[in-house]
């Protein structure tokens, strides 16, 4: 009996040796296609934001561009209080135009978005080139003709405090709807 003993148990670890059976290779290998072809989902996703952040990155500047231009002007008297609000009717001090406006060059007075600059060119915007930096021959010049920008200046209860809320609106080439930017701030009438 103890020969036969032996003869079985040397049975049973030859058969728990033997390796894998088709079928364990076949649920291996759709196990392992499931987890590529998610990562192949994830990258795509992740080339997707890629590609937008540099949009998102102009809009978030074209945003702070007019905010420290208005603080600027102030700072520097170029503009009176009551000049610091929108266009309003006939007879209205203010002179931030209203709605959203295609971006284009500062006219004569130097602040952006004023009835000043309505006959401005588009205004561009200059990339670094291959080399990755800016002021070299290969640089690229990028029209800035898919954003808009709004500024809205609204009093507050205080006479000498006003809101400041700047949108920009632009479209990337993988959003089917456009995408806003806002940033919102106080001036005040004292420097």
């Amino acid at each position: 009996m103890t020969i036969q003993r032996a003869a079985t148990l040397r049975r049973r670890l030859n058969r728990q040796q033997q390796g894998f059976t088709l079928l364990e290779v076949l649920i291996s290998m759709f196990v392992l296609t499931v987890g590529l072809v998610s990562m192949l989902g994830v990258f795509a996703t992740a080339m997707a934001a890629t590609q937008t952040a540099q949009q998102d990155m102009i809009a978030k500047q074209l945003a702070q561009q007019a905010m420290e231009t208005i603080y600027t002007a102030r700072e520097t008297a170029n503009i009176t209080w009551d000049q610091i609000q929108n266009v309003g009717g006939a007879g209205s001090p203010g002179i931030f135009r209203t709605g959203l406006q295609s971006i284009k060059q500062v006219g004569t007075d130097g602040i952006m978005d004023t009835i000043n600059d309505g006959a401005s060119l588009p205004q561009s915007m200059t990339l670094p080139g291959p080399d990755g930096i800016v002021g070299t021959s290969d640089d690229v010049t990028m029209g800035l003709n898919n954003y808009q920008r709004s500024i809205a200046i609204a009093n507050t209860p205080s006479a000498d405090l006003r809101s400041v809320t700047i949108t920009v609106q632009y479209t990337t080439p993988r959003s089917k709807f456009p995408k806003t930017y806002v940033l919102s701030g106080f001036i005040s009438q004292y420097r």
